[in-house]
């Protein structure tokens, strides 16, 4: 095996989509593959060849990598593991068998030198580094085999909320780190970090709030880089790597706070921004921001993709980021210059007071957004089959409906929604002929700000009471009776479902889109358990409050606009499938994606539905795609769209499949971990593979 292993460190460029070494296949993250035994014509033989069940259950966004005969995964509880990539038979695992940890992961990163192989992966707040063979810690990276991903940062940031979600980028022995850090105001800084692969030890940084003598510090108020209550701004959903040039292409997300932005005027470099950075030094070659003074959580949600496409005769290496509100970028990947005008519009600037609404905003000629626009809609588009239509049109009638139109009280429509249009799991790409595939969601949200409560007013209330208040009642409503819709959990009685040590992780190490709240003294964290579990001695109460800088003005927290069945409050499709060229910016195609087995039995056709997680392409003509709630895995012919087979899984996979090929045999391999959009828990990696007698045919 290490002979083997050692034999891949020689492969040529081609042979990496023969592959799937790395996080969506490959450092240009294209999802692609030239595997060919799997075909449009036999695709609906497929099978499950083997299933590896995690021992603990939840929620998986993984895609796992394959190295020659080992698959490196991760299960719900951020536990990493490895099988044999034939049989799926396990071969170690790590991490804390105590522990579940709440955040997810998406996968790991893969790096050999000679004998030594590691695996890279972001558990809590440490990047761990593991024998790729036995799954032991490297004792000499970092400290004992694991990195603080805190490392690097300033003093006032050192105890805050600090997860990887992606794992990190890799070019020769640098790892650019992707971390997630909280949206509010106690947000630590998105500095891009890169560190020594093999030692751990740090070696370069890249301000995304520039500091005093960096280029773009005047576009926040001058003391926004002491991160006192502006933070964020960081890469969460990963990065691809030109490996030719030595180019490390990095997605940036919101300045915090997300929704209200009175406390950093001006366009705010580099949030919402793709930054080409040189992959050694960590300086900056060219940046473009999609959003400028974000109010709107328009983070930049997936790797951009690194393709070519053909301009007047000519090939142009090019990289294409998709983005939340339905746009997508194209750019020279050496020079940044859009390879489609970009028209700044004029946008309304009649922001909450206190804030400073940037004028315009950036929108692409082409291609066209492939999710419908908020301010496009009409009244005939909201759901006709939906039971309380009237009301529905009452509400759509009232909330503001301006295309980037500002926060305000009375509500504004934000669609496509929070969670895209374009999504984490990404783009898939046929590389060399620049044709993009993108699924996209289309559900509305509503977003509503109010006047946050003065201290005085929170002056009753109990130590708990206040940190609740403050931290928790935006999302899980001031009675603690969550929002069903959006995710979030009812915390009434949560005692009776949930051990005080839970509570205590969920706390600090975040889940789902929850992050962590390690600004908590230790003090406060106990006086909200107590709070949440009805143990609180209120007589004790006090003047104290938590650390975090006190805005203006609060969302009243994430809400689908939603009928009385659950269903979107604007008509079908909910959720689709986009085929681009973007040598052209025209559309190839266009289909739903997913369907309602309710609406389905009434002879409704395909209303497609929220789906997460991404597709993978093949040179021969294949889309494979699972990512929605109805629980299916889905190939499509990647020409026309067409869907050519369908299966039921186990649970409902919201992550990436992968392929590979073992012994001569071509593998399909897809996590199914639901427990997202009202889905079931899922703990099962699903293999599937022709039947043996038809693999060589």
């Amino acid at each position: 095996m290490l002979l083997l292993l050692a034999f891949w460190s020689c492969r040529t460029e081609p042979d990496r989509y023969m592959q799937w070494r790395e996080y969506l296949g490959g450092p240009d993250r294209n999802h692609f593959s030239k595997l060919g035994q799997i075909t449009p014509g036999n695709v609906s033989q497929l099978e499950p060849a083997w299933t590896y069940s995690t021992a603990d259950s939840g929620q998986m966004q993984v895609s796992p990598i394959i190295i020659d005969s080992i698959l490196y995964g991760i299960t719900p509880g951020v536990r990493a593991f490895a099988v044999h990539a034939g049989t799926g038979k396990e071969i170690w695992t790590f991490g804390d068998t105590l522990k579940k940890w709440s955040h997810v992961s998406r996968g790991v990163t893969y790096w050999e030198e000679g004998k030594d192989k590691r695996i890279f992966i972001g558990i809590g707040h440490h990047l761990h580094a593991l024998d790729a063979l036995t799954g032991k810690p490297v004792a000499g990276f970092a400290d004992g085999g694991k990195l603080d991903l805190r490392t690097g940062y300033p003093d006032r940031a050192l105890k805050k909320y600090v997860i990887s979600t992606t794992p990190p980028a890799l070019f020769e022995n640098t790892l650019v780190l992707s971390v997630r850090l909280s949206e509010d105001t106690d947000a630590a800084p998105g500095d891009i970090r890169a560190f020594d692969a093999m030692t751990g030890r740090p070696i370069w940084t890249f301000h995304t709030i520039p500091y005093p003598d960096e280029e773009g510090h005047e576009t926040f108020p001058s003391d926004a880089h002491l991160n006192n209550g502006t933070g964020g701004a960081n890469n969460w959903c990963g990065m691809a790597v030109d490996t030719k040039r030595g180019i490390v292409f990095v997605p940036t997300g919101s300045s915090a706070y997300d929704f209200y932005g009175g406390n950093r005027e001006g366009q705010n470099l580099y949030a919402n921004s793709l930054i080409a950075l040189d992959i050694r030094t960590g300086k900056k070659i060219w940046h473009y921001q999609t959003i400028h003074h974000d109010l709107w959580d328009r983070d930049l949600p997936a790797p951009p993709n690194l393709i070519q496409v053909k301009r007047n005769g000519r090939v142009i290496d090019a990289v294409a980021q998709i983005t939340k509100h339905g746009y997508v970028f194209v750019f020279n990947r050496e020079t940044g210059e859009p390879l489609f005008p970009i028209e700044e519009i004029p946008v309304p600037t009649d922001g909450l007071p206190g804030e400073h609404v940037w004028p315009t905003q950036p929108v692409p000629a082409k291609p066209a957004p492939f999710a419908r626009q908020g301010h496009e809609l009409t009244e005939d588009d909201i759901n006709p089959y939906s039971p309380n239509r009237e009301e529905l049109l009452a509400t759509f009638r009232k909330i503001d409906k301006r295309h980037f139109a500002p926060p305000g009280p009375e509500g504004t429509l934000i669609f496509p929604g929070f969670d895209g249009g374009g999504e984490w799991g990404g783009a898939a790409a046929d590389p060399q002929n620049g044709i993009l595939y993108i699924n996209s969601n289309e559900m509305p949200w509503v977003l509503t700000m109010v006047t946050t409560p003065q201290d005085v007013m929170l002056s009753g209330l109990s130590p708990g009471e206040r940190v609740y208040a403050i931290n928790c009642a935006v999302c899980h409503q001031n009675n603690r009776s969550g929002s069903a819709e959006s995710g979030y959990p009812s915390l009434v009685d949560i005692g009776n479902r949930q051990t005080r040590q839970h509570i205590d992780q969920i706390i600090s190490g975040g889940k789902g889109m929850m992050p962590g709240f390690t600004q908590l003294t230790s003090a406060e964290k106990q006086s909200l358990i107590d709070f949440l579990l009805g143990q609180e001695k209120t007589e004790l109460a006090d003047n104290g409050g938590v650390q975090k800088k006190r805005l203006p003005y609060r969302s009243t927290g994430y809400h689908k606009f939603l009928d009385r069945n659950g269903l979107p409050a604007v008509g079908p499709p909910w959720g689709t499938l986009n085929a681009i060229d973007l040598s052209t910016g025209e559309y190839l195609w266009k289909v739903p994606l997913g369907e309602l087995d309710s609406l389905k039995a009434a002879g409704i056709p395909a209303t497609g539905l929220e789906n997460y997680g991404g597709p993978l392409v093949t040179e021969n003509g294949l889309l494979f795609i699972a990512a929605t709630k109805d629980g299916k895995f889905r190939a499509f012919d990647r020409h026309t769209g067409k869907l050519l087979w369908e299966t039921r899984l186990p649970a409902s996979a919201f992550a990436t499949p992968a392929t590979y090929s073992f012994r001569g045999r071509q593998y399909v391999v897809i996590a199914c971990g639901g427990e997202k959009l009202g889905t079931k828990k899922g703990n099962k990696y699903v293999a599937f593979a022709l039947p043996e007698q038809q693999k060589n045919f």
